[in-house]
């Protein structure tokens, strides 16, 4: 799932293009290199976890405040599971493709609930392309738009969200689980993947176990209310996590060109790094370092981005990284200034006070 340049420019008789470089000093650094013990203990960490989560819903069944809590707790540690999937989908765990494979797989079709080769096919094309308007997948049409463009071609409920959409846009992040779930199962109905039967088989065994034990061990109301916060939740959780990475960053406009360097540092937000902050965001808060080596295990992401934030100084090329609050009324800002246009053919409505937008760069 790496995207990266191949092209060895030496070969050519050509000087080494800067990523070529840069990619070089973090290999020296030996930051490149596979993780698999630190993959490992995390697995049954997180393992370890999930199943501490559900002994409570069993020892506490009875009392509705713990089981709503620990719904709440389940979804964080779905979350984390999510990051699982996602380096997974990276191959930063193990040098053999096929481990990779077999751990995205378990996690996302058995334990998710979420197609693995739906996440690797829709990653990757945001990877390739990062918030390009035409082809990233991430900035695509939907309910929120991402561009003036998007919001005044908007229809029906689209549109009426995307004329306030900065004040809409965290409660409607409660739906992105459902609709993350019913997205994968399309791309698997529809088009489908290289293990479709497989993907098949352990989305209908997560179905039963997750819904049978629930049903089972609560009974059918109880069960709902479980289900439905735990779903909301790590909905709210992945998209607070994701949303940072990109929105309210410079957008790629159709025949821009630039270079595999700047294109994936441009278009990307790192949120400041602290210990806490690098476990809730699965050290995705170095989102540049993660855009420009998405083959990077994820416990060497802190080491590369002082190596890629000096190497950015001394070639001009500007890296922004904020606080995670920060973070968050940027992209607010964003989208409140994306839906003004809307807001703008409706005098008679107030058109509210745009939120400061980005920050210092």
């Amino acid at each position: 799932m790496d995207s990266t340049p191949t092209v060895d420019a030496r070969r050519r008789g050509q000087a080494p293009s800067d990523y070529a470089v840069l990619k070089q000093r973090v290999r020296e650094a030996g930051l490149l290199d596979k993780q698999p013990r630190f993959y490992v203990r995390s697995i049954i960490f997180k393992l370890m976890l999930l199943a501490a989560s559900l002994a409570v819903l069993v020892l506490f069944r009875q009392q509705p405040w713990v089981l709503a809590l620990d719904a709440v707790a389940l979804a964080i540690i779905f979350g984390q599971l999510g990051f699982q999937l996602h380096d997974a989908g990276h191959r930063q765990m193990f040098e053999k493709g096929r481990l990779n494979t077999v751990v995205g797989l378990l996690t996302g079709n058995l334990l998710l609930g979420m197609s693995y080769g739906w996440w690797v096919d829709k990653h990757n094309k945001h990877h390739a392309n990062p918030n390009d308007v035409d082809m990233d997948p991430d900035i695509g049409p939907g309910v929120i738009s991402y561009s003036e463009e998007q919001a005044l071609a908007s229809r029906g409920v689209p549109r009426l969200v995307a004329r306030y959409q900065a004040y809409l846009f965290f409660p409607l992040l409660f739906l992105l689980g459902w609709s993350l779930h019913a997205k994968s199962g399309r791309f698997l109905l529809g088009r489908g993947s290289k293990y479709r039967r497989l993907e098949l088989g352990l989305l209908a065994l997560h179905l039963q176990l997750y819904v049978g034990f629930f049903v089972y061990l609560l009974g059918p109301w109880w069960a709902l209310m479980v289900i439905v916060i735990h779903q909301c939740c790590g909905g709210l959780y992945m998209a607070s996590v994701f949303a940072p990475n990109h929105k309210g960053m410079p957008l790629v406009e159709a025949g821009s060109e630039p270079d595999f360097l700047r294109r994936q540092v441009l278009t990307s937000r790192n949120v400041r790094a602290h210990p806490l902050t690098d476990v809730w965001y699965g050290a995705l808060n170095y989102q540049i370092e993660h855009h420009l080596f998405p083959t990077m295990a994820r416990n060497r992401v802190a080491r590369a981005h002082d190596i890629v934030r000096e190497f950015c100084e001394e070639r001009g090329i500007p890296y922004y990284q904020t606080s995670m609050l920060r973070s968050y009324r940027e992209i607010l800002g964003f989208l409140h200034q994306v839906g003004a246009p809307l807001r703008e053919r409706h005098p008679n409505r107030p058109a509210g006070r745009a939120a400061e937008g980005a920050g210092d760069r």
